[in-house]
């Protein structure tokens, strides 16, 4: 663990082992900002015009990876997060916490790098700081660098009459197009590619195999988290949603809606790997390339 400059935010904090890095800010946040191989590319997006901000009163994406809650509603999700964090490191793991936070839900997360392999876990937590309940959904999204795709898993496929029940629930959101170039709309995999197209798309779904993917230049990170059957998820059903825009991809998880008494608190854990992957666009290639990596891969 060093204190490192990144973007003109002095006192951000990077974890590194051998292969990979991951670099937190401290100046806003809480944030990670960059996770990739070292010497490799940041296979997150940094939004280079809010870079190195501090203070502003409204709302900056900053891009990288950030913690939310759910369901999104504009005044309360949209909370600036524009002002330093708590931070504490124990040797092993890096704990950021928001304060002061305006409506009561206290942000904290906590890193912990793998001291030899590809690994970074995440435990994203709210904390109710009000003297009511509430009830919500710990939404974890991560913004990618631009120019990749990712590549999320359906439930398994299963020809007519075999099984007659429904599956694979998917949310579609007012401004999505499902004729849009970007999307693949496969038999075992949903695919969206990032270009730097000014129309936004977001589709979401109930992702029961517990992971995704995104592939940039040769690079993947793959997410793994929970799916817990019979929770009830926010968004009509959703443990999983993606989202994109001119500048970025975002690949985002989400826990079950908990109801969080005083003082109480919610959690939702994702696990990241980086591989060396390169992968086709058909169902196939995706099979042959990713598949044998995920399934050595654990759920947090």
């Amino acid at each position: 663990m060093e204190v490192v400059n990144f973007g003109g935010w002095p006192n951000c904090i990077r974890l590194a082992n051998e292969e990979i890095e991951v670099v937190a800010t401290t100046d806003v946040g809480p944030r990670i900002i960059r996770v990739g191989f070292i010497g490799g590319q940041n296979l997150m997006h940094a939004d280079a015009a809010a870079l190195g901000r501090t203070g502003d009163a409204e709302f900056h994406a900053y891009g990288g990876h950030r913690l939310w809650h759910a369901p999104e509603e504009s005044k309360r999700t949209y909370t600036p997060d524009n002002d330093p964090v708590a931070h504490e490191w124990d040797g092993r793991t890096l704990t950021l916490r928001s304060l002061d936070e305006p409506n009561g839900i206290e942000k904290e997360l906590r890193i912990t790098l793998s001291p030899a392999a590809r690994q970074v876990r995440l435990d994203h937590r709210l904390i109710n700081r009000n003297p009511w309940a509430v009830e919500l959904a710990v939404w974890a999204l991560t913004a990618m660098a631009p120019g990749g795709r990712a590549i999320y898993p359906l439930d398994d496929y299963i020809p007519h009459p075999d099984v007659l029940v429904p599956a694979r629930p998917l949310v579609l959101w007012h401004f999505t197009d499902m004729s849009d170039p970007r999307w693949t709309w496969g038999r075992k995999y949903i695919q969206l590619r990032h270009e730097p197209v000014p129309t936004k798309q977001k589709v979401g779904m109930l992702n029961a195999k517990g992971w995704a993917a995104y592939l940039r230049d040769g690079d993947a990170l793959i997410k793994r988290y929970p799916y817990l059957p019979g929770a009830t998820y926010a968004d009509m059903g959703c443990n999983t949603e993606t989202y994109t825009d001119t500048d970025v991809l975002e690949v985002e998880t989400l826990g079950p809606l908990t109801r969080i008494e005083p003082g109480g608190h919610a959690d939702h854990p994702e696990s990241w790997f980086l591989e060396k992957i390169a992968c086709g666009p058909a169902d196939a290639d995706i099979d042959a390339a990713l598949l044998p990596v995920v399934a050595g891969l654990q759920s947090p």
